[in-house]
């Protein structure tokens, strides 16, 4: 059974991200660096999701919620929730992942409406995903 992929808007993650079975899934390439992140976000950049997705599978273990993003969310964050979610079926085994989401208008439309943004450069970002 194909999975379903649906999308979040940014209010939605806003009101769930502190949930610890959450993992947000930057695939932005470059611009995560200059641009900022969403807080506690994972980066997989979408020019080598392919060759990485083991990893991601590794780094969510625990987590039921993923939410991929790229900039604005139109082709790179919900190519590569596709892309992980053949995986997953691909797998045959259950990696616990419940839900898998995209976040409307991406990493744009969130930092444009206000809500919170890292700059670190730390890899994983540590910043709080509860962080305001």
């Amino acid at each position: 059974m194909a999975r379903s992929i649906s999308y979040i808007t940014g209010s939605q993650l806003l009101s769930i991200k502190r949930r610890p079975n959450i993992a947000i899934i930057d695939v932005r390439d470059e611009e995560r660096n200059y641009d900022g992140h969403i807080p506690g976000s994972l980066h997989y950049a979408s020019g080598s999701f392919i060759d990485r997705i083991s990893n991601l599978v590794q780094e969510v273990k625990g987590k039921d919620t993923l939410v991929f993003h790229c900039a604005l969310s139109q082709v790179r964050g919900p190519s590569c929730a596709r892309k992980f979610a053949n995986y997953l079926e691909e797998l045959k085994e259950d990696a616990g992942i419940k839900s898998i989401l995209v976040l409307e208008r991406g990493y744009n439309g969130w930092e444009a409406a206000g809500r919170p943004v890292c700059r670190c450069t730390d890899i994983p970002c540590k910043a709080e995903t509860a962080s305001n």
